[in-house]
């Protein structure tokens, strides 16, 4: 009997324990550049839960690329999405690859001032974007190249930062064109600023994604596995909900409903339901850091990416990889 009675009441207690008593999540930190469309996912992930069903407690934290790398390089954090950054950094030898991709195109919108109408009217004039290197300066070179304007002879080019300072770069006619994300390339319409170019509907290649160091794929690699399945998770979320993701987006990103619903119309078709890494936009990614790095020798894809968890993880999820 006494048995009995202990055993009983063991299972109460465990029955009354809170689940974080039982299973402590893990800790992550998440690098974006911004709170906006193109990195919504792991907003969304937050948000929504998709983390904490993959035994995680995630922290996103906004960083400008030069930044994001060097925090991934010394271990201050543990991912980043900006995935051109990370492709770059490899290249260089620093130790870390990407291991997923989140978008299929970027979302950058090229913005000229009202005055301007095509691509070619602004050889010789000056374009603002966030940073050198970045993944906006590689969308806008390539915008530049598909209408057979060569962006590093005939355009002048200024680091400016976040969105809203390359905005008010317009707006003071500091720039006359900016390269600007949703929902941020709306607000720009709405002030009268032409919308010469949407970067996804030109080319595609992996505008955001999932990076991180090759020594947390060697020893934590059922973590990235239930990262790589919450942003899946958070994906799929986009593609099918539209208004569940305008919500979380006004919220996250700080922006209105209307913008939010404008930034969702025009980019939730790049969203890439599998996350993976699409062979000859990677090999574009690859090109492009070749030749701002100045690489004087080829780069083979496993040297930046490695996809072993992220097909383990489709096939946890019931996904046949590509």
């Amino acid at each position: 009997m006494k048995n009995l009675v202990l055993a009983v009441l063991s299972l109460v207690a465990l029955a009354g324990a809170p689940p974080s008593c039982a299973i402590a999540a893990d800790k992550i930190r998440i690098s974006v550049t911004n709170f906006n469309m193109s990195f919504l996912p792991s907003g969304l992930a937050v948000k929504r839960g998709f983390f904490r069903e993959e035994g995680l407690e995630a922290e996103v934290i906004r960083m400008n690329g030069n930044v994001a790398i060097t925090a991934l390089a010394s271990g201050d954090t543990d991912y980043t999405m900006i995935f051109g950054s990370v492709v770059r950094a490899a290249i260089r030898g620093l130790p870390m690859k990407v291991v997923a991709s989140l978008i299929d195109g970027s979302t950058h919108a090229l913005i000229t001032r009202s005055d301007f109408k095509s691509a070619r009217d602004l050889k010789g004039k000056t374009l603002g974007i966030q940073a050198y290197g970045a993944t906006d300066h590689v969308a806008a070179t390539m915008m530049f190249k598909h209408f057979g304007v060569d962006a590093e002879k005939e355009i002048k080019v200024v680091a400016l930062g976040p969105a809203a300072a390359r905005l008010s770069a317009l707006k003071e006619g500091i720039v006359e064109a900016a390269v600007i994300s949703p929902p941020a390339d709306e607000e720009a319409r709405k002030l009268g600023f032409n919308i010469i170019a949407r970067a996804y509907e030109l080319f595609r290649f992996p505008f955001v994604g999932l990076g991180t160091h090759t020594r947390k794929i060697k020893e934590r690699p059922d973590e990235i596995k239930r990262t790589i399945k919450a942003l899946i998770k958070a994906n799929r979320f986009i593609r099918q909900n539209r208004e569940g993701t305008i919500e979380t987006l006004v919220d996250w990103g700080r922006t209105t409903p209307a913008l939010a619903a404008t930034a969702y119309d025009s980019a939730f078709k790049v969203y890439n339901l599998e996350r993976n890494i699409p062979e000859d936009g990677l090999l574009t990614v690859i090109d492009q850091a070749i030749k701002e790095t100045k690489l004087t020798r080829q780069v083979a894809m496993g040297e930046v990416a490695d996809t072993t968890l992220l097909r383990e993880a489709q096939k946890e999820l019931g996904i046949k990889g590509r």
